[in-house]
């Protein structure tokens, strides 16, 4: 099963692309999408993005990250119409979709549901033996969304 992460944000999209073999999981790429359009173009932009990457890599499942809550209120809003547009992109694919709150991440990637972001990139490298640090953030946090995702669906 292919499954791709997605990590929403405003200005970058963070993807990771992983591959579950039963127990086996195994990174096939990552990286993050830029936002070029301006205004409400920067939304379509997204869309298409997202929809590329799909097409790309041809997932069975999508998974994207729950927003769940927000310190900076200035970015709460732009961020969950983002997230909304992926949606509706994924939607428009007709793969199963899941998601996921950053506790459900956390807890599935290091049994610790306050863990830092330094160590659930440790333990997602660890887990898909990725050699080297995984940038940016964005991308890392893709990765461990498609890490969660595998490990739900399995059970």
């Amino acid at each position: 099963m292919i499954i791709l992460g997605i990590d929403p944000g405003i200005t970058r999209i963070g993807f990771g692309v992983v591959e579950s073999n039963g127990n086996n999981l195994s990174c096939l790429a990552y990286g993050i999408l830029k936002n070029t359009g301006k205004g409400p173009g920067i939304y379509k932009d997204a869309a298409d993005k997202v929809s590329k990457i799909i097409n790309k890599y041809k997932p069975d499942a999508v998974a994207v990250e729950k927003l769940f809550f927000f310190k900076n209120q200035k970015t709460a809003i732009p961020v969950a119409q983002m997230r909304g547009v992926m949606l509706w992109a994924i939607e428009n694919s007709g793969l199963p979709f899941y998601e996921f709150t950053p506790l459900e991440i956390k807890s599935a990637i290091t049994n610790y549901g306050r863990a830092e972001k330094k160590q659930v990139q440790n333990m997602v490298r660890l887990i898909l033996k990725i050699t080297t640090d995984i940038k940016p953030d964005d991308a890392a946090d893709a990765l461990a969304i498609a890490v969660c995702c595998a490990s739900s669906v399995r059970g």
